[in-house]
């Protein structure tokens, strides 16, 4: 079952007045080009075709990096397809860490199909069952101040699933480029100050 959040709101909201050491990781699609449409950030680390990555991508981040927080930003069936991360980020207890579905119940990528959480699944019930130290589902946009709190500053990992609607947006915003070797280098260079970025 979809809902009825603002997707695009929920992000603005999240990243607003963003700390400076934290780190972001996008599934494909639409949470990409909604973290990009706040701020296309060197510490933005966007996969576009990795469906089912994200997690396990944030969390080897999330390792490498203790002392910074580590946003996980993607959608239900992107996450869906990448259930066994939970077992594995709770398992390391990956304090650091903390995860934002947008959840429409659909694979908006591919054409609309439901995806299992329109029906019984709760991906917030599975992630708690794992062990996530925090989870929770929110529905309207009076719970985003509490959904910010939790993702950004309770010990994790942490996971809020947020209903969104489904609708069309306005002009998508994308990064500066697709080209993951730039990405990855801008990315790396913003956290660790080696590597270097090019367009090329």
């Amino acid at each position: 079952m979809s809902g009825t959040i603002d997707r695009a709101e929920l992000v603005a909201e999240i990243l607003a007045d963003r700390p400076d050491d934290l780190l972001v990781v996008c599934g494909l699609g639409s949470s990409t080009y909604d973290v990009a449409g706040v701020e296309d950030h060197p510490h933005n680390f966007y996969l576009w075709g990795a469906m089912g990555q994200a997690l396990s991508v944030g969390l080897g981040i999330a390792i490498a990096q203790p002392e910074k927080r580590v946003l996980v930003v993607t959608g239900d069936g992107e996450m869906l397809m990448g259930l066994g991360s939970f077992s594995t980020a709770a398992s390391v207890a990956a304090r650091n860490l903390s995860v934002l579905v947008l959840d429409n119940g659909h694979y908006s990528e591919t054409g609309g199909q439901p995806t299992h959480t329109s029906g019984r699944t709760s991906l917030a019930g599975v992630a708690q069952a794992c062990g996530f130290t925090n989870t929770g589902e929110i529905t309207a946009s009076p719970e985003f101040a509490s959904a910010k709190e939790n993702l950004l500053n309770a010990e994790g990992p942490s996971l809020i699933v947020a209903k969104v609607a489904i609708k069309k947006y306005g002009a998508i915003v994308e990064p500066q480029t697709r080209k993951g070797h730039y990405i990855a280098s801008r990315f790396r260079m913003a956290t660790t100050g080696e590597g270097e970025a090019g367009l090329g």
